[in-house]
């Protein structure tokens, strides 16, 4: 094809503001992906009348088993011939749906108003082909689209559109009906050597499962030859629920058509005149098919997101960003270039004021719905603004299983078990996906996964929800903080308070203990000039007991008997005989060895009253008039200190 096949969708749905990929991928296969006659399709022009549509209807008449007319589009009607044909019928049947209906090998034509409902439709079947509404089953009406409250006008129904009616052999219970529409069927395809694991709900019809496959294979449906699907009357149109799979799944065969290149064409060229000429072709290996053009030419295949086996977390972050970007665009979102857990630290846990939601984007490159996802959900600018302002945005590519298993790890890691079990849980046909993440009451967890398959506004709603909710539980969390701040202020302070108050009662005890040692070493040292002074004063005492004469015998001639009084509280009395002849100073030293030297006593005698301290000591105790008996007093040297001082 000339124009890829993702750009072609991107138009058709930027033209058509079809939201539905499915829906679209639909209307383009029909079309043969040409986006003019899909649009036509689609959205009519205003002013083709009704006998341009029948002339316009097929560019392909065949003539013969192997001869065609191939006819060129007709040009449209002037302006005026449109307008003077403002009574023509089209304009009456614009809300009038012409059926054909087959049943029983009848054709019954109906006419109904575009506006009237699927069941109002079964309503007239029933009294047209006698068949109760309850065992209607009806093929060719727009498959999970007809519901019974579905407007036939919504249902995208041609002109004459062929419907299939039958009996039902057995009449189904409404819950059996449901049940089954609920399901999801695992559709395991083969082609060549690959498998696919397609999983669809039970509304999904199999014309969309064909168009799916289309998109994973570069096989058309029209090319396409299926091996396992049941035999089912108006296949294509049939949900999945009513086609009579195997569950839990059912295996499947798809391979491409051969391709015909012998055959013969009458090629009718139209003019605007009336002129007109027929050219009979004989077609051999030299002539282009229309299958040639669709299957020889290869289409160049994209660079994936990732490379395979990925070692690195950041470094698979970084390919994926550059890589999303060559491939998308410029105006694609910015991804963190990091680990899983540093868009967690980088979003989620900074302060209240400051944080961000996570968004982490999973992309899958086997999924029908990545690239139109990426290039137009994503590069929507009010998608781009909400992201840019609000999120961190984390991208990974799960296409290979290693790369998927190391992103489960780190969710796993980052977030717990519960989150790896959601993302596990995606089913490919549903990703890509878009996991909101934000902080909720001191955790960091999944607040929602947005799908693929929904539209820009369901995208943008999803994300502004997710901000409102975010902004709610920020307020929360900021006074939350708020009040923890001033608390620990409190706290702060009173720590502050405690520890000065410990600090002066340190100080205070340090004094104390100072104090202390000081007075310690000063009972210290007075204790050792007291021993000193103890040791001086025996050792002045034993030199005095030295000089002490020796006392003589008590019958001995000359003999002086002194008797000393001792000051108070002493009331006993030293008392020594000397020899008349020994001097003043035998007596001092006798006194000096008893513990009294001259140096704190003075020795008085009574009479007359004198110092005899103050005589000298060379004097005899006869010639002091001790002899040959005498008694004096010693008295404390206090008086003389007092004077002094």
């Amino acid at each position: 094809m000339a124009e890829n096949r993702e750009e072609i969708l991107a138009n058709f749905q930027g033209i058509t503001n079809i939201e539905d990929v499915a829906e679209a991928i639909f209307h383009l296969e029909e079309a043969n992906w040409d986006l003019l006659s899909a649009i036509n399709r689609v959205m009519p022009q205003d002013g083709s009348s009704s006998a341009s549509h029948s002339n316009d209807t097929h560019d392909v008449e065949m003539i013969d088993d192997d001869i065609s007319v191939i006819t060129p589009k007709t040009h449209p009607p002037d302006r005026e011939d449109s307008q003077a044909s403002t009574s023509s019928p089209r304009n009456n049947s614009i809300n009038l749906v012409e059926l054909q209906v087959h049943c029983n090998n009848k054709i019954h034509d109906i006419k109904i108003s575009g506006s009237a409902t699927v069941n109002d439709l079964k309503k007239r079947l029933e009294l047209v082909c006698g068949i109760p509404v309850c065992r209607q089953q009806i093929s060719g009406l727009g498959g999970s689209r007809a519901t019974s409250t579905a407007a036939l006008s919504t249902l995208g129904l041609t002109r004459n559109a062929v419907l299939r009616l039958k009996a039902a052999d057995t009449v189904m219970a409404d819950d059996e009906v449901a049940e089954r529409l609920t399901t999801t069927y695992e559709l395991l395809v083969k082609y060549d050597e690959r498998e696919y694991t397609l999983k669809y709900p039970g509304t999904k019809t199999v014309q969309e499962v064909k168009n799916d496959l289309y998109s994973l294979t570069d096989i058309p449906v029209r090319y396409q030859v299926w091996t396992g699907w049941p035999t089912v009357s108006g296949l294509d149109d049939t949900v999945l629920a009513m086609v009579g799979l195997d569950l839990p799944q059912h295996k499947l065969t798809v391979k491409r058509a051969p391709r015909f290149k012998e055959y013969k064409r009458i090629i009718v060229q139209s003019s605007d005149s009336e002129n007109s000429s027929v050219e009979e072709v004989e077609d051999g290996d030299n002539f282009p098919t229309e299958d040639d053009m669709f299957v020889d030419v290869t289409s160049e295949r994209l660079q994936p997101l990732m490379s395979d086996n990925i070692e690195d977390e950041a470094l698979g972050c970084i390919e994926f960003s550059q890589r999303f970007r060559a491939r998308y665009g410029p105006n694609t979102p910015n991804f963190f270039e990091g680990t899983l857990h540093d868009a967690i630290k980088e979003s989620c846990l900074k302060p209240a004021n400051e944080r961000k939601l996570l968004g982490v984007y999973l992309h899958h490159e086997q999924s029908v719905l990545s690239n139109v996802f990426c290039a137009q959900l994503l590069g929507c600018e009010t998608v781009l603004q909400t992201l840019a302002a609000n999120f961190v945005l984390y991208g990974w590519d799960l296409t290979h299983p290693h790369n998927n298993n190391m992103l489960l790890s780190s969710i796993a890691s980052s977030l717990g078990p519960v989150a790896s079990m959601t993302v596990r849980s995606i089913p490919v046909e549903r990703l890509p996906a878009l996991l909101i993440i934000m902080r909720v009451r001191s955790n960091t967890e999944i607040y929602s996964v947005i799908n693929g398959n929904v539209g820009v506004s369901e995208l943008v709603g999803g994300l502004v929800e997710a901000l409102e909710r975010f902004a709610v539980q920020r307020a929360e969390d900021a006074r939350v903080e708020r009040e923890r701040d001033a608390r620990q202020k409190v706290k702060r302070e009173q720590d502050e308070a405690y520890q000065r108050s410990l600090e002066a009662d340190r100080a205070k005890e340090e004094i104390k203990k100072q104090q202390e040692l000081e007075r310690n070493q000063e009972l210290e040292r007075a204790e050792l000039e007291r021993l000193m002074e103890e040791a001086k004063k025996e050792k002045q005492r034993a030199g005095a007991a030295a000089r002490v004469p020796c006392e003589p015998a008590a019958g001995a001639a000359d003999v002086a008997r002194v008797r000393v009084r001792l000051p108070p509280p002493h009331h006993e009395c030293l008392e020594r005989r000397f020899n008349a002849t020994d001097t003043l100073a035998a007596l001092l030293d006798f006194l000096a060895s008893k513990g009294y030297p001259q140096e704190n006593y003075k020795v008085i005698a009574s009479w007359p009253r004198r110092d005899l301290t103050m005589e000298s000591h060379s004097s005899t105790l006869k010639a002091l008039k001790l002899y040959p008996q005498e008694t004096v007093m010693l008295e404390e040297r206090i008086n003389d200190i007092f004077n002094l001082l």
